[in-house]
This record gives structure tokens, sequence and C-alpha cells, in this order.
């Protein structure tokens, strides 16, 4: 079927003929048309990665990747429970913390925040905030002098810098002379970490983790232990023979049931995307049908003159097989170089837009992110190449055996 006779015939017929060249066009046009379509979806894939991997990484530097806690929301013997930890497989460090809801007042200014209480040395083995400083160190937090760490956002809200005085006001409340009144205290702006994520931005704090146990009348206990493992993506595996070596007594969690829905929905809405795209490159590739219908309405002459010579059907059929299939691999090698091209080049293009227009696409105030992250995996890049082409091959069947049906005799009688 598939020739040299065959391979000459379907490539000469992809070159125009100067009463053929409203087809030609309609070839280039497919063409265009699956290289745009495979440039799209390379381009956009690799953004979506891009985006997940930044807001991972974002989102974990300053999540657990796995916290025990007692059943009661607290632990009171987490020094023994520490030195526990440490020792289990996989385990490389755990670090206690004291978590609360407070109000933060500076002047006229009022903000609702997450504070935490932490060891500086212990939590800097656990999570990133001491690399996220701008302004000051996590090691400034000292205990009993009431300093506290911000993050960019909220100082900018509050209208605070290093050295000012805030107020942190807890749910807690405390008898006085003058009535129930809610517990108060005095902090000093020490330090300003900026994660790049606006929700950790303008909504943590951290405090020493003695000051939180004063401030939310904790003791000795602490809200539960934060644990950081070798190999993050085997978290779950690894909660789960931690869970088992605690029996019932503790509550074990890891960061995919933390973030269990957010990590779902942007999986769902990659796929979906895939497949919406994924419907633009078989449009695009079922023009192939169209050019290849007109192609052989230009051409049966030529094929009743072939099969007169004894070119069978399956040999026909090869011919505009070949013709389409060159159309596509033409356009899927041609969206394959230039989406791989976009899409490692994207973020500096758009940098290169915002520079030149005074524009900003991506708001640090609306979105996680405020630059347009690309990731190009490979795989993706393989599999949308093969769906291209395998979609372009299908396409050129239905004319291709169009063209194997056409009789000589009813051709040839009115040539």
């Amino acid at each position: 079927m598939f020739k040299p006779l065959i391979f000459y015939i379907g490539l000469r017929y992809t070159r125009a003929e100067r009463r053929t060249q409203f087809i030609s066009f309609v070839t280039l046009a497919s063409i265009l048309g699956i290289a745009l379509s495979v440039t799209a979806l390379i381009t956009v894939l690799s953004v979506m990665n891009g985006f997940v991997d930044e807001i991972s990484e974002r989102m974990l530097s300053m999540t657990a990747h796995a916290t025990v806690t007692g059943k009661y929301g607290q632990l009171d013997n987490w020094q023994s429970l520490d030195q526990k930890i440490q020792g289990f497989p996989h385990v490389q460090s755990a670090a206690p913390f004291i978590n609360g809801q407070v109000m933060i007042n500076a002047d006229r200014r009022v903000s609702g925040t997450v504070i935490t209480g932490v060891l500086p040395d212990a939590e800097a083995r656990v999570s990133e905030v001491a690399d996220k400083m701008q302004v000051g160190k996590l090691a400034d937090l000292q205990a009993g002098n009431y300093s506290i760490v911000l993050g960019a956002e909220l100082a900018t809200y509050l209208g605070v810098l290093v050295g000012d005085k805030i107020t942190v006001i807890t749910p807690q409340v405390s008898a006085t002379p003058a009535g129930v009144v809610p517990r108060m205290r005095r902090f000093t702006v020490v330090g300003i970490f900026k994660v790049g994520m606006y929700e950790y931005d303008r909504n943590m704090a951290f405090i020493h983790l003695d000051d939180a146990a004063k401030l939310f009348r904790m003791d000795n206990a602490v809200s539960a232990l934060r644990i950081k493992v070798d190999n993050l993506l085997n978290a779950p595996e690894i909660t789960q023979d931690l869970a088992t070596a605690l029996y019932q007594d503790y509550r074990v969690s890891d960061w995919t049931m933390a973030h269990d829905n957010f990590f779902q929905a942007i999986k769902m809405e990659k796929r979906v995307m895939s497949i919406i795209l994924l419907l633009m490159v078989a449009v695009a590739a079922f023009n192939i049908v169209s050019t290849l219908i007109m192609v052989v309405t230009d051409k049966r002459g030529d094929i009743a003159i072939l099969k007169t010579q004894g070119l069978t059907s399956a040999s026909v059929m090869g011919i505009f097989m070949v013709l389409g299939t060159v159309i596509g691999i033409v356009g899927t090698l041609l969206g394959t170089v230039a989406g791989v091209l976009l899409a490692l080049n994207v973020a500096d293009l758009i940098k290169s837009i915002e520079n030149a227009f005074h524009i900003k696409f991506l708001s640090a105030q609306v979105y996680y992110i405020s630059d347009l992250p690309s990731k190009l995996i490979w795989t993706d890049v393989y599999v949308i190449a093969g769906m291209a082409f395998l979609l372009s091959l299908c396409a050129t069947i239905y004319p291709a055996w169009q063209a194997a049906k056409i009789n000589p005799a009813e051709v040839l009688r009115y040539e």
C-alpha cells in the first residue's frame, strides 16, 4: 500500500499548481490550524504546571509536612513526644507551635490575624519562614520580650515598621473590677516576612512560644508539633506509619489532608482545560477532511487514469493518507517547536508586555501569585504531539476511502 510511487504522488499533491491555488491555501490553513492548536495546548498546560508548582512551593513552605496533636487539640507532654518523633524513620525534624486567632490594633487600624507561637531555632528546621524575612530575623523573637514578626501585607495595612508597638487582643477575657474585658498585650515589631503569597503575608504573625503560652494561657502545653519529613510526596505513608506507632493517643495529619480540596480542584481544572484545548486540536485536524475532499474532487481524472494503469484502490487510498499525514506531521512539528519555545519564554514575554504597556495582568491582591510561571513537562509535549498526529491520521481515512471508491469508467466518460 505504501510504495515509493505512493509517497511520490502523495508528496507531489502537496505542491500547488496554478489552477489549485485555493486548495493549497486551504492546506496551509489546515497546517497552521494544527500548529496553533498544539502551540496553545503546550503553552497553557506549561503555565498551569508552573502555577501548581509555584503555589505548592509557597504554600508548603509555610505548611507543616505533617502535624501531631492531642485528642482535644493540644499537647501537654510535647517534650517527650518530640524526642520520640525525632527518632522516627524518615522524620527530619519537629517543632512545637501554638496557634490562635487574635485582633491586632495599631493606631486606628485593626485586623484579624492568625498568630503562631514558635521556637525560632526549631521553626527554622521545619519551615522556610526564617528564609523569607525581609526585615529583621526570626531569631529576634526572644522569650519575655513580647516581640512579634508580621507578614509584609499585614504590616503595610497596619502601617507599622520594625520598632513600632502594636496591641494584640485575644478572644479570652479577664475579670477585672471594671467587669469582663478582653485580654490584651503590647508587642514590639521586630521583623517582617514575605512569602509571596497574599493569604499568608496578610493573615499571619509569629511570636515566641513562651509568650504565646502566656497570651493564650496554655501553661506548658502547645497546640501541636510540626513535622518535616525527608520526602514530601511520601508524607501520607510516613504519617500513616507514625499514627500506627502512636496508637490512638494522638491525631496525626499531613499536608495532603489540609489542602486536599485545593489540589483536587487544580487537578480537575487541568484535566478539563486539557480536554477543551484538545478539542481545538481535533477541529484543526479535521480541517484536513475538507482539504482532502477538495483534493480528491480536483484529482478525480488523475485517479481514474492511475486506476486504468493498474493502481489498486488500496494504493489510491494510500496516496491521500500520505498527503493528509504530511499535513498533520508538518503542523504538529511546527506547533510543538513553537509551543516549547513559547512555554520556555512566556514569563519574560509577559513581563516585556507589562513593562511596555504599563499594565499588570496578575494582581497580588487577587491572585495567589503575581508572576506568570511556566514549567515545561516533556511528557505533556509527547502526549500532545502524539494525539495531534493521531487525530490528523484519523482525519485522512474517510477522504482516502472516498478516493479509493472512484469508478474510472464513470469519470473518463466525461473527460
